[in-house]
């Protein structure tokens, strides 16, 4: 990280031995974590030696534990009895998987309601597995560390929406600061009296003490948890958005205010239809918006950013090594799949020292990418040879990867496309090619076609044997070749040189007999 909190791409080596290798990580290998919430109970497993989590199981069960909570006091009679079945199924699935101790979480409504420690001692006779009830601040600083897991250069407010509480909490410079509960959660939202215009009125009076414990900055505001992910689901419907990635989904306050607008006169059973939301989220869905409102009114963000991320992420950022948690999620897990699935593995390196010469101008942030490509530029080759190419692009735009913003993921996409493939016409892609700009598609093209030709050396030390060099000014792009290389370059390489220097609007220079 420099000073900012942003990730430096050039301060590791993402070639070098990957830290998921060492001991300290490996003991991640498997990682349960339970989370008991007032609308769902939720098992995830994960993969967790690799720095962007990797779901090994993820199920969800909606039970509605905080329904009614305002107004008993005690937990949702029928949400206990499914939220004691769904711990009893967890753990079995659990113990099959050798996910070692779960580690099992509860929040607002659980820690509200008086029935909350019969609750969890009768969870804990029936299966043994303790519950840690947190409260509103520890669960801020869990949803905010899972933020930080997938942005570490992440700069702004973390703000976690359950069914009984609604949690901010700052995050800057890789670390969480201010934190602060509310009782804002759309469960109980449900129980306010007079309409829209209660509802409204509370909220607007609960930010009113928020902002004045915890003021605006502007800066990028996080949203987490599954009422604002189906919100973002239905922004993106109405807009027509052509990824369908929620993790980094950008949304601006008047994208926000024409989505309200549009759930408010459009029937919910439609919506719900069309997005595959359930019955039950989509019922909480209109006080989201009511709050994300209100919400952006209070504190002016710069921008909305949607997290697929928060606390059970938190919880695995919690027992990642320091030395992991440094680490870039994405660079990272490029070199997790390379070390799994390249057909030779490393050869990303030498990939990327043989094409670098060609994006010497390029900045920080697109050598990050450069060397994601890199790593992963022969991960899919068990598709078929008809399809590698939709297969590469779909990987990287879909995969569950962090630190990439939609346009990042599409870049990435497109360079692998071309890796396998010189042209994109008439690719089912297309719309989201929409995402970059003409200098943005015309810069992945050329990665993927320097990628393309630089796998015609797949030997031990390709840089060793063949260089490129390009002169911008003098529109030349040079190869120069051993005379043991001689043999490597034949038609179909020579075919793929002049592919790439079509492409950097350049002549070719073939030298041989030496470097």
């Amino acid at each position: 990280m420099n000073g900012k909190g942003e990730p430096v791409a050039d301060q590791w080596d993402p070639f070098d031995q990957p830290i998921f290798e060492d001991p300290s990580a490996r003991a991640l290998a498997r990682v349960g974590v339970v989370d008991i919430g007032s609308n769902s109970v939720r098992l995830v497993v994960f993969d967790g030696a690799a720095r962007s989590p990797a779901y090994f199981f993820n199920e969800k069960i909606m039970c509605a534990l905080g329904e009614g909570l305002s107004e008993t006091g005690r937990l949702n009679p029928l949400g206990r009895e499914r939220a004691l079945h769904a711990i009893r199924r967890f753990q079995l699935l659990a113990r099959s998987m050798d996910a070692g101790a779960l580690t099992v979480v509860a929040t607002a409504a659980v820690r509200e309601a008086a029935d909350g420690p019969d609750f969890c001692a009768e969870a804990e006779r029936e299966t043994g597995l303790r519950i840690h009830v947190i409260d509103g601040r520890e669960e801020a600083r869990l949803s905010a560390q899972g933020v930080l897991l997938g942005w570490p250069e992440a700069r702004g407010m973390v703000c976690d929406m359950g069914g009984a509480s609604m949690e901010l909490a700052e995050v800057s410079d890789g670390e969480v600061g201010a934190r602060l509960t509310s009782p804002l959660g759309t469960l109980k939202l449900k129980d306010i009296s007079g309409g829209r215009k209660g509802a409204k009125a509370h909220i607007r009076a609960v930010l009113h003490d928020l902002t004045a414990q915890l003021p605006p900055k502007h800066g990028r505001l996080f949203l987490v948890g599954g009422s604002w992910r189906a919100f973002a689901r239905l922004d993106m419907m109405r807009r027509d958005y052509p990824l369908t990635v929620l993790h980094e989904y950008r949304m601006t306050a008047k994208s926000v205010s024409a989505t309200a607008r549009y759930i408010r006169t459009r029937d919910p059973e439609e919506l719900r239809a069309e997005t595959g939301t359930s019955q039950a989220r989509m019922a909480l869905v209109p006080h989201a918006a009511l709050v994300l409102g209100e919400l952006i009114r209070a504190y002016r963000p710069r921008d909305i950013a949607v997290s697929a991320y928060g606390i059970r992420e938190g919880l695995l950022y919690e027992q990642m090594p320091e030395r992991l948690r440094r680490r870039d999620p994405l660079l990272e897990a490029c070199r997790f799949a390379e070390v799994r699935d390249a057909r030779i593995p490393g050869f990303g390196k030498a990939l990327h020292t043989f094409i670098r010469p060609l994006f010497r101008r390029a900045g920080a942030g697109r050598r990050r990418l450069i060397k994601a490509a890199c790593l992963l530029h022969d991960v899919t080759w068990r598709a078929h040879p008809d399809y590698r190419a939709e297969v590469c692009f779909d990987n990287a735009t879909r995969a569950n990867l962090g630190g990439l913003r939609h346009q990042e993921r599409v870049f990435l996409g497109l360079a692998l496309l071309h890796r396998y493939k010189n042209s994109r016409e008439n690719s089912q892609f297309q719309p989201l090619f929409g995402l970059l700009s003409e200098r943005e598609i015309r810069d992945a093209e050329i990665l993927g076609k320097a990628m393309r030709f630089g796998a015609m050396f797949s030997v031990e030390n390709p840089s060793g044997m063949a260089a490129l060099k390009l002169y911008p000014g003098k529109k030349r792009l040079e190869l120069r070749l051993s005379a043991a290389a001689v043999p490597l370059f034949g038609e179909v390489a020579r075919a793929r040189l002049d592919s790439l220097a079509g492409s950097l609007g350049v002549e070719v220079v073939v030298k041989t007999g030496g470097r």
